[in-house]
């Protein structure tokens, strides 16, 4: 079982140290992590998704309902459950509540799904794959830069609590409904425009109408899209190299509700409810995966709580390790 999870995540844990000895070498800056997270956010991730999600047929979904409805309750539902507790119980700004409900809800399966479920499930992983990927990218992730946009767009000085003159501007834009309606509008729209987002939208729309895009053409997407785990990863390791690790309260609430309390509420759910393996293991160590590096990708791309981003995903990757091997004992 050791040599399994190790198998799976392991890749993961090296991928991110040698950016991280890349950046320390000096044969990578600062600098470079910005480029090469426009450039996962921009081609690689959205040919993933919807290579990915075009694969999927309406027949594998709906023999698979349990799954996907395990699936998208615990990943849309934890991160409106934590959302709403930054935001409205902690007072801590939307930007930095948004990114912390994206860090605890939503496991790195469009990512880095194919390595590790791979090594698990087989060629069965392709469905708690896309199923995921799917509930992921068409809700959490629009969701989450939707929110960026609008905290950037209202003058929220990032990082912080919403002070000083910048804070002031929100506040004013924010007095005035029609500038607040005009503003939401533009977001949306940007939002809609990222292929981040229209990519799986597009897909899940083939999907749906039941039409089958030629495998040549899926594999011809696919290759720039299968570098999208490796690049984030390794991206993550050049921000790590160049931000202090953060081990505060905000960070391992994160960690704790990505790969421990998730996956757990899941098996116990599932469990009451009645439902046996495969459904069981495959919604619970989808779960169990680690916290998306697209976190550090949005934390870059807004100045956002850079460091605290990049320690929740190593130290997510690095306690997975030790938290998938005992969820995956619990399912055996």
């Amino acid at each position: 079982m050791l040599a399994t999870v190790l198998g799976a995540v392991l890749p993961m844990i090296v991928t991110v140290l040698l950016g991280f000895v890349a950046a320390w070498h000096h044969d990578f800056g600062s600098k470079d992590a910005p480029i090469l997270n426009r450039m996962v956010l921009v081609y690689a991730v959205p040919l993933a998704l919807f290579a990915g999600t075009v694969t999927t047929s309406r027949a594998q979904l709906s023999q698979d309902i349990p799954l996907v409805i395990a699936l998208c309750v615990s990943i849309i539902g934890l991160y409106g459950a934590v959302l709403l507790l930054c935001r409205w119980t902690l007072r801590l700004p939307m930007n930095i509540s948004a990114l912390a409900a994206l860090a605890a809800a939503a496991p790195a399966v469009p990512f880095v799904g194919p390595a590790i479920l791979g090594d698990l499930f087989g060629s069965a992983s392709a469905i708690p794959i896309s199923i995921a990927s799917l509930a992921i990218n068409l809700t959490v992730v629009p969701a989450t830069l939707l929110l960026l946009s609008l905290n950037a767009a209202e003058g929220d000085s990032p990082g912080t609590g919403g002070t000083g003159l910048g804070a002031q501007r929100g506040e004013a834009v924010a007095s005035r409904p029609g500038s607040q309606l005009s503003i939401l509008t533009a977001k949306l729209g940007e939002t809609i425009k990222e292929p981040i987002v229209w990519a799986p939208v597009l897909g899940f729309v083939v999907v749906l109408a039941g039409l089958r895009i030629p495998q040549i053409v899926v594999h011809s997407l696919s290759m720039l899209g299968q570098a999208s785990g490796g690049v984030a990863l390794f991206a993550s390791g050049i921000v790590l190299a160049g931000a202090a690790i953060k081990v505060n309260g905000r960070v391992l609430s994160a960690v704790f509700l990505k790969i421990v309390l998730q996956p757990a509420l899941v098996l116990l759910a599932m469990r009451w409810l009645g439902y046996r393996n495969p459904i069981v293991n495959e919604a619970v160590l989808t779960t169990a995966i680690p916290c998306m590096p697209i976190v550090i990708m949005f934390a870059v791309k807004y100045h956002v709580a850079e460091s605290e981003a990049a320690s929740a995903v190593l130290l997510s990757v690095i306690g997975s390790v030790i938290t998938m091997g005992i969820f995956l004992l619990l399912t055996s």
